[in-house]
C-alpha cells in the first residue's frame, strides 16, 4: 500500500513586540481606520532584535513541534523551510535551523515561492513521503518581513509582520493525510509583486540602497484582482478533482494576504465564515509563515476524517490550493 504524509504536530512562534496601527500612523500618512477597512490588520508581530532573525524564528517553531511530536533531531530526515526572506542568499536557511536544532542525519533545502512557499514546500514534503523514502520531515515557514519593508510607504508595510510556523510530517498506510492538490506559476505577473535588488540582476550597491530598492513592491490593485480569481479558481478545481463540494469542507486555512481577499474567496465557495481560519487582524501578514501559524492556532479543533484546505497566493504570481483528511495521533 502506497504511504501517505499527514500532520503530526504543529507549532509556530511569534516575536513578542506588537506594532499596532497607531504606531504606524506615527511613521506614514494613514489611519487605524484606513488600514483595518483596507486590509483587516489592526496589529502586527516584529522581530526587534536586530541580531535574530529568519532562522531564529524557524527554529523556535520547529523546536515547539519536534517537542509535541516527541522526537529528536535524529529521527528527522528532510528539513524544508519555505521562505522569502531567508537568512542569507547562501547557504540555506534550512540548514542553518538544522544546526540550531541538532539536526544531524536530514538533507536540507529552502522553498522559494514568495507566499505560495509554505503551500508549495508541503506538496513537495508529501510526495516525498509518498516515494516510500522518507518517514519524517520537519517543514517550517519562515519571514521577517519587517526586514524588507520600507516603512515610509504606507501600500505595503501597514500589511506585513514577522513569524514562523512548523509542522512534522510523517508516513501513515491509514487512508487520510495530504490528499490532492493544484498548484500554478504564471511569471508574466512577477513584476506586479517583487523586491527589486539583491539578486543577480541588481546587485546591491549604493544607488539601490538609496533607491529603496531593496524593500518589497506591490501594485495592490492587480495582486487583489488576481489573487481573487486565480484562487477560487484552483479551490473549484480541487474540489472537482477531488470529487468534494464545498459543503464536504470542514475547515478552510488560506493564506493571510488580506482579509478583503478571504472573505471574496468564501463568498465564492460558499463557505460559511465558521469553517474560515483567520488572523490576519493579529499578525498581519506573515508571508510563508501564515498558513503554518493557522495550522497550528486550530489544530486543536480538528478531528480524524475532517476535510481541510488550504489556499495561498503569491508573487510570481503564483497560487494553488492543496486538501488533506486530518488524521490525530493516538
Amino acid at each position: 500500500m502506497r504511504k501517505r504524509a499527514y500532520i503530526s504536530s504543529t507549532g509556530s512562534y511569534l516575536p513578542d513586540y506588537v506594532l499596532t496601527n497607531s504606531e504606524i500612523a506615527t511613521m506614514v500618512d494613514t489611519t487605524d481606520e484606513w488600514i483595518s477597512e483596507r486590509c483587516g490588520v489592526k496589529e502586527r508581530r516584529i522581530l526587534k532584535d536586530k541580531n535574530l532573525a529568519t532562522a531564529y524564528m524557524a527554529k523556535m517553531a520547529g523546536e515547539r513541534a519536534m517537542q509535541k511530536a516527541k522526537i529528536s533531531g535524529e529521527e528527522i530526515e528532510i528539513v524544508i523551510v519555505a521562505t522569502a526572506t531567508p537568512e542569507h542568499q547562501f547557504p540555506a536557511t534550512a540548514a542553518i535551523v538544522a544546526d540550531m536544532l541538532g539536526i544531524k542525519n536530514a538533507w536540507c533545502f529552502d522553498q522559494m515561492a514568495a507566499c505560495s512557499g509554505f503551500l508549495f514546500a508541503l506538496n513537495t514534503a508529501a510526495k516525498l513521503i509518498e516515494s516510500g523514502s522518507y518517514k519524517t520531515i520537519l517543514l517550517i515557514g519562515s519571514d521577517k518581513m519587517s526586514s524588507i519593508m520600507d516603512f515610509t510607504n504606507r501600500n505595503t508595510c501597514v500589511l506585513f509582520g514577522d513569524g514562523a510556523g512548523a509542522l512534522i510530517l510523517k508516513a501513515t498506510d491509514a487512508p487520510y493525510g495530504i490528499k490532492k492538490s493544484v498548484l500554478r506559476t504564471d511569471g508574466s505577473g512577477y513584476k506586479y509583486l517583487y523586491q527589486k535588488a539583491g539578486g543577480s540582476l541588481f546587485p546591491a550597491t549604493a544607488e539601490t540602497v538609496l533607491n529603496k530598492e531593496h524593500s518589497l513592491s506591490m501594485n495592490g490593485q492587480a495582486v487583489f484582482k488576481t489573487a481573487v480569481n486565480n484562487i477560487s479558481e484552483s479551490c473549484v478545481k480541487l474540489l472537482e478533482i477531488s470529487d468534494l463540494s464545498a459543503a464536504d469542507i470542514k475547515y478552510f486555512i488560506p493564506h493571510q494576504a488580506n482579509k478583503r481577499i478571504i472573505l471574496a474567496v468564501a463568498e465564492k465557495l460558499e463557505l460559511p465564515l465558521d469553517k474560515v481560519m483567520m488572523n490576519i487582524e493579529k499578525y498581519g501578514n506573515t508571508t510563508c509563515a501564515s498558513i503554518p501559524i493557522g495550522l497550528d492556532e486550530w489544530s486543536n479543533r480538528f478531528k480524524t476524517g475532517d476535510i481541510i484546505m488550504i489556499c495561498a497566493f503569491g508573487a510570481g504570481f503564483s497560487w494553488g490550493a492543496l486538501s488533506l483528511n486530518w488524521l490525530e495521533e493516538n
